[in-house]
């Protein structure tokens, strides 16, 4: 008698299952782990800005972090700022006072630009009014620069003449001479210029051979250093631009010099972010920055100054003129997202469609076991009914039918079983009735032969 076997479904269900799961689990992995690459464009063109956004960029690369740098660079900071404004940068070097776009947000400032000009003290300049009527050499610079300048000229009623001048100028103008660095002492020696304007890193080794050589052609081995004592006033007319403080004694000790604090003005080239990053992103790419900074100092001296930008409180630093990014912020207020708090609605998402699959998954397997069930009641029932009828019949040919209808049926209760045995009573009870009705019916076809 052949009996219907209960095959091993529930480990072919549960093996399916499991490997759903690890599916899922090794999407979700690699969607979270993965890198994220950002493009940053950077400017200018021959500053020390691009060669450091590319030594970070290599650096997350060689420590396998979870951020990426695709660098871009541009001839200018204006051309830099145009990128991130039109949505072709997630990061971008600026400088305010030239360009700082409406979606631009602060990370970190890379330098601090301070104007000031350094005089022999023979020349008789003590302060941009004396400038009237001079002129003032400056290193062959940037046009942002030459536009900085000639703003703090014009602050004090001056106008600033960029193309070359010969012979004695008007009482109200200032001539700008540009010259390269070895030009300088020879320019001052020869009269060519009167004295130096520096738009530069006071700190930057530049910064120290400039002041030098303004000393060396001074009689007395003496110059007068300032800058733009009424910074307040410049600020309130031009608020992309920032307070600096030169510090004593910091071109010299002995004798000091400058022999005070000199309050000056200036501007920053800064590493921005577009204003929609997300926090958890931008709090990363500002950690990293400033956990590197001494490493990227080995091969690049300028990574050396990068700071944060000043502010007072959250408040203040949200609402400046030049404004913080919120990831920037939770970096140096050390309130950075967790995990949990970064990827939570993901989590709750999951969790929810999770829940909602399990429950339809179970309700599916419910109603594929009840008509399961159903079929395999209503092929027991005909066996019955068979197992009856072959009692009564006398015709052949009807049997050899019954037969084969019986067969099929428990081809078909085989069927239901091998796709999930959820009743195993009820197979019992449809095995018993199979083999009972077979006997019924061969007993029956022995007892009447052709």
């Amino acid at each position: 008698m052949s009996r219907i076997k209960i095959p091993g479904g529930r480990e072919q269900w549960l093996l399916v299952g499991l490997l759903a799961v690890l599916l899922l689990v090794t999407l979700a992995t690699y969607h979270l782990t993965r890198p994220t690459t950002l493009t940053v464009v950077v400017a200018p063109k021959g500053g020390s800005e691009p060669a450091l956004l590319q030594a970070y960029a290599d650096e997350l690369a060689r420590r396998k972090l979870g951020i990426r740098l695709k660098v871009i660079a541009f001839d200018g900071v204006r051309e830099s700022a145009e990128a991130l404004k039109a949505g072709k940068a997630d990061l971008a070097v600026v400088r305010p006072d030239v360009a700082l776009p409406g979606n631009a947000l602060t990370l970190a400032v890379l330098r601090e630009l301070s104007a000031f000009v350094a005089a022999p003290s023979n020349a008789g300049i003590k302060g941009f009014s004396d400038l009237a009527g001079k002129r003032l050499g400056m290193l062959a610079s940037r046009t942002a620069d030459r536009t900085l300048v000639g703003t703090l000229v014009a602050h004090h009623d001056l106008e600033l003449l960029t193309e070359p001048q010969t012979g004695a100028l008007p009482k109200k103008a200032v001539a700008l001479v540009p010259l390269e660095e070895a030009d300088v002492g020879p320019a001052l020696r020869e009269h060519r210029i009167d004295a130096l304007v520096m738009v530069t890193t006071p700190t930057s080794p530049i910064a120290r051979r400039l002041v030098a050589f303004v000393k060396d052609e001074s009689e007395d081995d003496e110059i007068a250093l300032f800058g733009v004592p009424d910074s307040t006033a410049v600020l309130a007319r031009w608020p992309r631009l920032q307070a600096v403080t030169l510090p004593a004694a910091l071109f010299g000790g002995n004798p000091r010099l400058p022999a005070e604090d000199v309050v000056t003005v200036g501007s920053s080239y800064r590493l921005v972010a577009r204003a929609d990053l997300s926090r958890s992103l931008a709090a990363e790419v500002t950690q990293h920055l400033f956990e590197m900074r001494s490493a990227l100092a080995d091969t690049v001296s300028a990574a050396n100054a990068i700071d944060n930008p000043a502010y007072e409180d959250t408040a203040d630093a949200t609402s400046a003129h030049l404004p913080i990014h919120p990831g920037a912020i939770d970096y140096y207020e050390r309130e950075q997202e967790t995990f949990i708090e970064r990827y939570e609605s993901w989590i709750y998402l999951v969790a929810i469609l999770a829940g909602g699959v399990g429950s339809t998954v179970a309700w599916l397997r419910q109603r594929l076991g009840r008509i399961r069930r159903e079929r395999i009641e209503v092929a027991t029932s005909r066996l019955l009914e068979l197992r009856g009828a072959a009692r009564q019949e006398t015709d052949r040919a009807r049997l050899e039918a019954m037969a084969a209808e019986v067969d099929d049926l428990a081809a078909s209760i085989a069927r239901q079983a091998l796709n999930r045995p959820t009743e195993l009573r009820m197979l019992g009870a449809a095995n018993v009735a199979i083999d009972a009705t077979r006997s019924t019916v061969r007993r029956a076809m022995v007892s009447r032969p052709d």
